[in-house]
């Protein structure tokens, strides 16, 4: 078997045998793997003229989702360094915070981008994917041919409780181990036409960019903007004949609950996969009725574990109100259950999902002191160095061995797809814009939203809204305003947060004056 190093060879390799066949489309504009190819060793060259002889270190792309931004992300991996897709509607403060915290040698941007970064006070490199390229003479970038399989593919930035996002660093390996895993379990190891939804932040779109790299899989592009059609984007899914979807299931949910399966069901899909939050029996049982030819795959795993560590595929019947379990680790991953002693629990109970393996994040980027309090010795082995990660998810096993996610044992919840720490927003709004003297944020699962309980004089909701938004991403701020004066208080004194939560779960929240 060849050592693979890193994913750049790879995708040249790709590229040079399908250099006709179209790699990416977007609505309007597509592009051939021969031109991909030409159009990254461009953005390539530039890169390594604006920071030359430079390996292992975050390029940021601050662009739309795009044939540039796919084209970006390669031209990192090109010259040996590893891509950092940034949302370009992120607020100016907190673009400052990541781009301070991970340090980019370079950012690649269009006019729009570049006026982002003036404000967030960038002053480094920049490289703008507009522009008529000037990269085309001089050597080729081998930055690559130095890379060793343990050095960063990509960073992903994720909420973190005190304001500054944390900064995942995923290495090489750690994607070849989940692309050995997609090809032994579910042979996928040919081309796939793969309608790709997730923002280029989130880590789908790198197993998405693999897929492309390794196996020459086409990537149907779709806007963010067309979220709000999901009409618009199963009729474009139908006219790129698009076979396989990795998919959030928030919007999988509206097109279940809008009828759009049943007037424009999706035939030509055999994949669905899902991650990034739970998918809802009854509307997936509606997806399901609809393609019961398709193939339903359900994944779950935090960034840290590079895309995922266990999965079910849904082949039995399930009731509307059951649950659909996360299933089995993943090939090459151990999952430990381990309960308050850090001893495994027994079957059937309860403890905290943690993971071991090569599928590992190599921490948070800058960070050593996150990275040590996540990143943590196996309890269960005491003999040599071995590192874990504790999810802070609550799972247990079932009669027929499959893992089911319970809940949060802290304040980190999945909204939407994005991972957010209910203390960032408690954070912002309290320390950072003083909107209120107390403030407690808190998860309505019932009705899938963040709740921000307030005390003090009562604010209007879009007062409220419009100061969160300059600070916070959108996907972060609240959705529900509960003024309460006071809040409760438990026995110590502190917010009874637990209260709390269960009166935002509730229909009526105990009396309170909800604003929606």
């Amino acid at each position: 078997m060849r050592l693979r190093t890193g994913y750049y060879p790879i995708f040249r390799a790709t590229a040079e045998r399908l250099a006709d066949t179209v790699a990416v489309v977007e609505p309007g504009k597509s592009a051939t793997f021969g031109e991909l190819l030409a159009h990254e060793t461009a953005f390539a060259r530039q890169l390594e003229k604006a920071a030359p002889e430079t390996i292992g270190r975050p390029v940021a792309v601050l662009l739309p989702k795009s044939i540039a931004g796919v084209a970006a992300d390669l031209a990192a991996l090109h010259t040996g360094n590893a891509y950092m897709n940034l949302d370009p509607g992120v607020p100016s403060e907190r673009l400052g915070n990541i781009l301070r915290q991970s340090a980019p040698i370079a950012i690649f941007t269009d006019a729009k981008g570049a006026e982002r970064l003036t404000a967030a006070g960038w002053q480094g490199a920049v490289v703008r994917t507009d522009l008529p390229d000037e990269g085309n003479d001089g050597p080729e970038p081998n930055g690559w041919e130095r890379v060793i399989d343990t050095d960063p593919m990509c960073l992903i930035n994720t909420s973190g409780s005190t304001g500054t996002p944390k900064c995942v660093a995923l290495c090489h390996r750690s994607f070849f181990d989940f692309m050995d895993c997609v090809e032994e379990t579910w042979g996928l190891n040919a081309p796939l036409t793969m309608g790709s939804l997730s923002p280029a932040i989130f880590d789908i779109h790198s197993f998405e960019l693999c897929h492309l790299m390794t196996y020459g899989t086409r990537l149907a592009l779709i806007p963010q903007t067309w979220a709000m059609f999901p009409a618009k984007i199963l009729a474009w899914m139908g006219e790129q004949k698009v076979d396989f979807i990795f998919w959030v299931p928030t919007i999988m949910v509206n097109m279940a609950n809008l009828g759009l399966l049943d007037k424009m069901p999706p035939t030509t899909l055999r994949w669905v996969w899902f991650a990034g939050e739970v998918f809802p029996t009854k509307q997936f049982n509606v997806w399901r009725a609809a393609l019961p030819e398709a193939r339903f795959v359900n994944l779950y795993g935090p960034i840290e574990i590079t895309l995922d560590c266990t999965w079910y595929e849904v082949r039995r019947p399930f009731a509307d109100s059951e649950p659909l379990p996360i299933g089995f680790p993943c090939r090459n991953t151990d999952v430990l259950i381990l309960g308050e002693d850090d001893r495994p629990v027994a079957d059937g109970e309860e403890g905290e999902l943690c993971v071991r393996g090569s599928s590992l994040a190599l921490g948070y980027y800058n960070d050593p002191e996150k990275t040590a309090a996540a990143f943590v010795q196996n309890p269960l082995q005491t003999a040599y160095p071995e590192r874990i990660y504790r999810t802070g998810d609550i799972v247990c096993r079932n009669a027929q061995g499959e893992i089911l996610f319970r809940g949060r044992r802290d304040t980190l919840v999945k909204h939407s797809g994005y991972r957010i720490e209910l203390g960032e927003v408690e954070h912002v709004a309290l320390n950072r814009l003083g909107l209120f003297p107390n403030a407690c944020v808190v998860y309505d699962w019932l009705r899938r939203r963040i709740v921000l309980w307030y005390e003090g004089p009562e604010h209007p909701v879009k007062e409220l809204r419009a100061a969160l938004a300059a600070v916070l991403p959108k996907y972060m701020i609240p959705d529900h305003f509960i003024h309460r004066d006071p809040l409760p208080r438990g026995g110590t004194g502190k917010i009874d947060r637990a209260l709390l939560a269960r009166l935002a779960n509730e229909p009526d929240p105990d009396g309170a004056s909800p604003h929606a």
